[in-house]
């Protein structure tokens, strides 16, 4: 049986937080579809692009060593179309607390009457990375705070490259 899954976000930028949710998921999947949103309304920090590649450069070796295939997409529409499209049965959901909890099970009863095909699968964030958000982070990096606790290496260095390039 192929399972495969796919893990929606923004990930701008790419977190610890993210990177356990994968890390987990891989016990449960044969194949993670990591489908990064791009929305007209919002103004990420990195490109859509810069994004993806940050996912394959940070989560590829972990996915692959434990048998599990990565593929990145962007997606702009809903995201049972983007799993569809992509042949994914399984919505990827990462849980810190229970406000996450009652905003993804909304989410969740949408997505099963759009789409009663595609299980969504709820993973709880490991303690160590509970607290951490995209948001705060690109809010730290933009105050010239340290994010290399939050963040893989390569994603730190990336922010602050971009955030100096950008004075």
């Amino acid at each position: 049986m192929n399972r495969k899954a796919l893990y929606t976000g923004t990930f701008d930028p790419l977190t610890n937080g993210h990177v356990d949710i994968l890390r987990a998921a891989t016990g449960f999947c044969d194949e993670i579809v990591v489908a990064i949103g791009v929305h007209p309304g919002k103004t990420p920090l990195l490109s859509a692009e810069e994004r993806a590649e940050l996912v394959r450069q940070c989560c590829e070796e972990l996915l692959t060593s434990q048998s599990c295939r990565l593929s990145v997409l962007t997606f702009s529409g809903l995201a049972v179309e983007a799993a569809r499209t992509a042949g994914a049965a399984i919505l990827l959901r990462g849980l810190r607390d229970g406000s996450d909890l009652d905003y993804e099970m909304q989410m969740a009863g949408m997505n099963a009457a759009m789409a009663p095909e595609i299980q969504t699968l709820f993973l709880p964030a490991s303690p160590g990375v509970r607290h951490i958000t995209a948001t705060l982070v690109r809010q730290i990096a933009l105050l010239g705070g340290d994010i290399s606790s939050f963040v893989p290496q390569k994603v730190a260095e990336t922010l602050v490259a971009k955030i100096r390039a950008s004075k």
